[in-house]
């Protein structure tokens, strides 16, 4: 069937056909000619090794779809996804993840694949909302719709959608999720990049977008009335309560003792340990594995409920903090001897270091994706060691979540990052999480920001983030619509446990002047527009509050680089002197490369940039590209090598790479028969420039200077 909706002047399409007819479901989405294939399988049978719900969500680029033939010369096709897919399937999971049961223990599998890419509209956002039809109209148990919207803003005016060319006028960059409870939108998930806006524009884009997720919301409903399938009824095992009695009764006061501590490796260690003392007594009195698994999951929930108990009726939380407080900072610049700049910062047992590293422009990451093709000069990595959790387990490079926070951190600080033009270096920072407790990413931007002021960077401002967790009434996962602060609880920096049992984590990283980027994810069903004002209103004063902090270790950046950096100098010269520079077969410009020990990079427009680990070496190569492009004049003499002797005369070097022609009659006032008379290869001799030709050919005389005896 097919299925159409206006929005804001574009057509979006559905079609249900039942391409993949072996899934649970399929739908194909339509806007322009982007067309995306999303699907979803559910298994049949329970997972009983694991204690949470097995998701997973893959947004597969297709190089097909954008009509080209990519990849490795030997390979030609896709094989891992890139940064902005993984960063894709991580969103659509964000926000379609808080809408399934948290006791459902089957696996549920959602592929979006990109079929066709008009160059216009981004298939991230159709691939949410298609993630979300084929969800509701499946057999699948999933508390659906939900809708998305990307919004940008130009010249004042809020754009819906915007196309690519459109984002790239746009002040910030908004995507929006979130369904609809007693009319009113609850939103969800959020992704978004800002010019260092304020947060009262933030606050208008979800007002402007509002109706645009009614009316999407209210369109899948219509459809899933129209064809969706009954639900399949995933029984929830009975309670039982007099295991649960016991369980209670053997913990005491014990769980609140060992959860209320202020490290974290002491409330882990107390935690784990009782939970030990409960496996081991259950076991002895109940043998068997199916006790023993309901006791694990319900000391979980113990843990859940006196974690909310205590924030929302006392405003306790583990560590003694106020709801609104900010755990110890501690910051330090410099710290790694030889590297271009370095950052440690420190949020209570949270801590991040991260080093930069200066390159040339020809260091440079080279993006070759579906959308993105191009070149990378500002990079942020993100790596978490096992030891940050005190935990063992294998090293094989970066996870979709690794990838997820290192690129959050780039675009909260790419903003403030001064232009190519201003400072033609390629910059990478890697940001290593030396020991984990909540909000590492947002402790990356700060230390980030540190690194790069302590490289000389010239920076726009600093920039801090901060995390904000909230607390709704035990047992309303599936809630967060209310208005009522007595249901509800917002925390500043949240940690551990009120990460994992809280219903939400917002990021928000920004400088004294606005914000730059947020990030939202839930396990509510969504929060209301007055929540989202508050955790704003929070998120500025705690990030003001942590900047305060890093300014007095580093108030600007400093105002050389590193000695161990490389030095980057620029010279412009005429275009069509390129050639020249380069040499046939580029063989003056590799003699430059060598002699000088630098490396150069030469642009269409005649901007040449000149990399060294010394400046003088630089500066040499630049007189010597100097003295090859420099416009000769007539009249000028040289001191010039002669370089080939030929029957008619001799070529001679006058400035490297430039010889001009020493004809025969040139060389001495009488007649000569032989050039080998007067000069040989190697000689230098003063000659002076009597004429340039229409093609550029220098012709030289050495009778014009001085008298040469014959020999």
């Amino acid at each position: 069937m097919n299925f159409k909706l206006d929005l804001a002047g574009k057509e979006l399409k559905v079609e249900t056909r039942n391409l993949a007819e072996q899934a649970n479901s399929d739908v194909l989405i339509r806007l322009g000619d982007t067309l995306v294939l999303t699907t979803c399988v559910m298994s049949k049978y329970d997972r009983e090794e694991v204690d949470f719900f097995p998701l997973t969500v893959n947004y597969e680029e297709r190089y097909y779809a954008a009509g080209k033939i990519r990849g490795s010369r030997y390979i030609r096709r896709e094989t891992r996804p890139s940064g902005e897919a993984i960063c894709n399937s991580r969103l659509i999971d964000r926000a379609i993840r808080p809408r399934f049961s948290e006791n459902l223990r089957r696996g549920v599998q959602v592929i979006a694949t990109i079929l066709s890419w008009d160059e216009k509209n981004d298939p991230d956002i159709l691939s949410l909302i298609s993630a979300s039809l084929a969800l509701s109209i499946s057999d699948i148990p999933w508390q659906g719709p939900i809708a998305a919207v990307r919004i940008g803003k130009i010249n004042g005016q809020f754009v819906l959608n915007p196309t690519y060319e459109e984002r790239e006028k746009s002040d910030i960059d908004l995507i929006l999720a979130g369904g609809e409870r007693n009319g009113e939108i609850l939103i969800n998930m959020i992704e978004g990049d800002f010019e260092e806006i304020n947060e009262s524009s933030i606050l208008e884009a979800l007002e402007f977008s509002e109706k645009y997720l009614k009316k999407l919301v209210d369109f899948q409903g219509e459809i899933s009335e129209k064809i969706g399938k009954e639900k399949i009824l995933i029984e929830t095992p009975p309670r039982d309560l007099e295991l649960e009695k016991e369980i209670k009764n053997f913990l005491g006061n014990k769980l609140e003792k060992a959860l209320y501590q202020k490290t974290k490796v002491g409330r882990m260690e107390e935690v784990n340990k009782l939970k030990e003392e409960l496996t081991y007594f259950i076991e002895g009195k109940y043998p068997g594995q199916e006790k023993t698994r309901y006791a694990r999951d319900f000391f979980e929930k113990e843990i859940n409920r006196l974690v909310h108990k205590n924030i929302l009726k006392y405003e306790k939380r583990s560590d003694g903090r106020a709801l609104d407080e900010i755990r110890k900072i501690y910051c330090e610049v410099g710290l790694i001897p030889r590297t271009h700049g370095s950052g440690l910062f420190c949020r209570g047992q949270t801590k991040a270091l991260s080093i930069l590293t200066l390159g040339a422009p020809r260091d440079v990451q080279l993006l070759e994706g579906m959308e993105i093709v191009g070149k990378k000069r500002f990079m942020h990595h993100y790596n978490f060691p096992p030891y940050s959790v005190g935990e063992i387990r294998p090293l094989r490079g970066p996870a979709r979540r690794d990838i997820g926070h290192g690129m959050l951190v780039e675009r909260a600080l790419l903003p403030l990052i001064p232009s190519f033009e201003e400072f033609p270096y390629t910059i990478r920072i890697v940001s290593e999480i030396l020991s984990s407790n909540g909000s590492t990413s947002m402790a990356s931007v700060s230390s980030s920001s540190l690194a790069l002021m302590d490289a000389g960077i010239q920076i726009k401002r600093p920039a801090a983030g901060i995390a904000i967790g909230l607390m709704t009434k035990e047992g309303m996962r599936l809630s967060g619509a209310s208005t009522d602060e007595a249901d509800y609880k917002i925390l500043t920096d949240i940690q551990g446990p009120e990460d994992h049992h809280g219903g939400m984590d917002f990021k928000i990283a920004g400088t004294k002047k606005g914000v730059t980027a947020i990030q939202m994810d839930v396990k509510v069903e969504g929060i209301t527009k007055e929540i989202f004002k508050k955790v704003l209103e929070k998120g500025k004063k705690s990030r003001l509050q942590i900047l305060e902090k890093m300014g007095k270790v580093l108030p600007k950046p400093r105002t050389e680089l590193s000695s161990y950096a490389p030095r980057v100098l620029t010279l412009q010269i005429n275009p069509g002197k390129i050639r020249e520079v380069v040499g046939p077969g580029g063989r003056v410009i590799n003699e430059i490369i060598e002699k000088c020990e630098v490396s150069i990079d030469i642009q269409p427009s005649g901007l040449i940039y000149i990399t060294s680990e010394k400046e003088e070496a630089a500066k040499k190569a630049i007189s010597w590209i100097k003295n090859i492009t420099r416009e000769i004049k007539v009249g000028e003499v040289f001191q010039g090598k002669v370089k080939k002797i030929l029957d008619f005369g001799a070529f001679v070097e006058v400035l490297p790479g430039q010889e001009g022609l020493l004809h025969i009659s040139q060389l001495a006032p009488g007649r000569i028969k032989r050039v080998e008379e007067v000069i040989k290869v190697g000689d230098v001799v003063p000659v002076k420039v009597i004429s340039i030709d229409e093609q550029g050919r220098i012709n030289l005389s050495l009778k014009a200077i001085r008298k040469v005896p014959s020999r």
